[in-house]
Parts: C-alpha cells; structure tokens; sequence
C-alpha cells in the first residue's frame, strides 16, 4: 500500500469513526477518557522507555535544544498529562448545547446548536504530550482525528498511542476515532492536508516553516499561528519589584515555547532603575541580550538589528528595547508582534484598558507573565494549540473551538405564510 492509499484508508475510518463518536453520550466519551488514563498510568514505565530512546536518537542526530526540551518526557512532565486528562474528563461537554433559544413572531423557536467539526488532522514535531492532549480534546467534542507526529517521536506517539486504542477499546467506542499515522514519510502531511473528503479542519502544531508549507497547500480550513513573538511591555507606573518577577518568568521559565518573552519593552522614565536589575538576573541565567542603541548605552548587550524585533528566538536570547510610553509601546507591538501573546505591567488602571483595548493579540495580560497563554493555565485542560487567526477560534483552542455551531428550529406544525 502507497502512501496515499494507506491515508485515504485512514481517512475513510476516521470519517466512519466520527459519526459513531458524534452520537456518543457524555459517559461513554468519559468513561473512554478514564480508561485512557488507566492505560497510562499502568505502562507510564514503557512510555517513558519510549521517549527515552528517541531523546538519544534526537541528541545522535543534532536536534537543537529547543526541540529536544520539547520532545523530552520526564515523570513530571507525564504526571501534568495524567492531569490535564483529568481536567478534560471533569470539563462540560459542549456537544449538544442549544443557545440563544428565542421565540419569533412567527411563534417558532431559534436557537443555536453546539456540534462537532467531524474529522480533525493535527501535524505537529517534538511534543508527544500533544498525542494525548489532542486525541482526549478531540474525544471529549464528538471529534475522530488523524495524528501525525514529527519522525523524532514516533516511539514515543506510537508508545502513547497504544494506551489510547486500549481506553477506546475498553469504553467500546471505535478505536478509529484516534489514529496515529504510522509512517515517518513527510509525504503523509502532504496526503492529510489535501483530503477535504475526508478532513474538515487542520491543526499544525511546530516550527515556522511547517506551518507556513500546510498553510499554502492545504485544501482544508487551518488553525494555527505562525510563531510566538511576545512582549512584556514595562509601563513607567509600574510596580518595579512586580515588573522585574513577571519579565523574569516570561523569559527563562522555558525557552523553547512559543508564550516565552522575546523582546522586553520598557518605559524610558524607569529604565535605569528597572533594567540594571534585570540585565544581572537574565546573565545570571545565560541569557544573551540585544538591545537598541539607548538600552546598549546603559547595558553590557549586543546591538539590536531590526530583524531582532521580529524574532522568535525559541533560545535563551531577549531584545530589550526603551520606548517613550504606552503610545509608542503599542505601536511597537502591534507592527512587529505576531499576535499571540502580550503583557503590560502597570498599576495605572486607565493604561491596563487601553493597552487591552489596543493590542491587536489573542490573548492580552496585565500585570501576569505571557507563560499562562496556555490552554491548562486557562482551563481548558488541555489545548489543541494556540490560534492567531481571528475567525472561528482565537488563543488556546480547547472543547468549544472544536466545535462549531448549527441553527436550530423548534415549531409546532408552524408554516410561513
């Protein structure tokens, strides 16, 4: 069997596998998510073998840090998916839900229906925990999906897999409802993102490049966000002891994660007393600084580029730049920002609301490190990914972005006249 033959047979079970998982109860969507999780929990040793062995395939070929720290799976990292899957079970199922039931003159009834999307094809690199946040989301909203993991974890998804195809076996629900494509040939993404028949919406989860290639020629709707390029922005009205924790944290938390700092945006009226102290603690982390030509007077840093202000460095490097207030801070943001996540750090209330008011983000904080830009910080339990598109689902797509929404008539024998 080709490549072709072998995902249209997939998309053929998944297209069967969603209409049996469209009509299944709550309970029985749950009682599959339990038992996923006691799959889990009893070969967590074999899945964290797994990982292991593509984390030293991985260091043997070169795979840069970022997407190692992404494909690593310690107990820790496996104890937050248990717990993520345990938020989803606990969460409302949207399936089903009528909404905004009004009655007409007419004397009918309208109102709005949640319903799943149908078949959902998510792509992503490095992450395994993505193999169980996306099958047990997908699950949870009536979905069957096709995943395709980067070739550096496939011992890993496959690992992950089995306990899956166990829990929806146990629950009786068609194991097609969740397949992870077998094959490491990159033409399978090809094959998956241009079969409408079978697919109705795109998930790419990874770098630049991946999601720019699905994005062109996919056949099917996307969702998605090209990078993270996110700021922190320190107001002169800032708390200083406050403002220096949250850039701390947006940065060095994690590096290889699209809600991490990539550039640093600070007030001119408090940049002498606010960046000393943070330009010590980022170089006490390793972290490399470029900066423009009035934060280069002050600090230790490299000149910035104007490249810099557009980069998601994914990496222990931050752009630091000094602005002349809230005005230029949004501008700033607005034209070279991506979009996904942006932080003001303020005490003057009327700035907090025009700076929410302003930034063009999906997801826009005060005084709140951009690290929560995430579906379990916000939850969902877990996230699909984060989109940046601003029609259908905007930010962290959990249970309700999987879903789409169809209008319902209720009458009783009513007819137009």
């Amino acid at each position: 069997m080709n490549i072709q033959e072998y995902m249209q047979s997939l998309g053929r079970d998944a297209r069967a596998a969603s209409r049996h998982i469209a009509r299944a109860t709550t309970n029985d969507k749950n009682a599959a998510l339990l038992a996923i999780y006691r799959a889990l929990e009893a070969n967590q040793a074999q899945v964290l073998a797994a990982n292991a062995q593509d984390m030293a395939n991985g260091q043997a070929s070169g795979l840069e840090a970022a997407l190692l720290d992404r494909l690593e799976l310690t107990p820790s990292r496996f104890a937050g998916m248990l717990e993520g899957l345990q938020q989803i079970i606990a969460l409302t199922d949207p399936v089903g839900a009528i909404t905004d039931l009004a009655y007409r003159p007419s004397g009918i009834q309208v109102g709005k229906m949640r319903v799943p999307l149908g078949v959902i094809g998510i792509i992503y690199e490095s992450r395994p925990n993505v193999t169980l946040e996306a099958a047990a989301l997908c699950l949870k909203s009536g979905n069957a999906t096709i995943l395709r993991g980067g070739s550096e974890a496939i011992h890993s998804n496959q690992a992950i897999a089995t306990c899956i195809q166990q829990g929806l076996i146990a629950a009786n629900l068609p194991a097609t409802a969740v397949q992870v494509v077998s094959t490491t040939d990159r033409a399978a993404v090809g094959e998956l993102i241009t079969m409408p028949d079978f697919v109705d919406v795109i998930v790419p989860r990874g770098g630049k490049s991946l999601i720019e290639r699905v994005s062109k020629e996919a056949r099917v709707p996307v969702i998605k966000h090209l990078d993270g390029n996110c700021h922190v922005f320190i107001d002169r009205e800032a708390n200083i002891s406050k403002a220096v924790i949250i850039a701390l944290n947006a940065k060095t938390h994690r590096y290889g994660v699209c809600n991490a700092m990539e550039t640093l945006l600070v007030d001119a009226p408090i940049a002498e007393e606010a960046l000393p102290q943070l330009a010590a603690l980022y170089r006490d982390k390793g972290v490399e600084l470029r900066g423009c030509i009035r934060t280069a007077t002050m600090l230790d840093c490299t000149l910035a580029t104007e490249q810099d202000w557009y980069e998601e460095y994914l990496a222990p490097v931050l752009a630091i730049k000094i602005v002349s207030g809230l005005d230029e801070a949004i501008e700033h943001i607005n034209q070279y920002g991506s979009h996904h996540t942006d932080c003001i750090v303020t005490e003057n209330y009327t700035k907090a609301r025009r700076f929410l008011a302003e930034i063009d983000s999906s997801s826009v904080m005060v005084n709140a490190s951009t690290r929560f830009a995430d579906g379990f910080e916000y939850g969902l339990g877990a996230e699909i990914g984060i989109s940046t598109d601003k029609i259908h689902a905007r930010g962290p797509v959990g249970l309700e972005g999987l879903t789409s929404q169809k209008w319902v008539v209720l009458g009783d024998g009513h007819i137009r006249g």
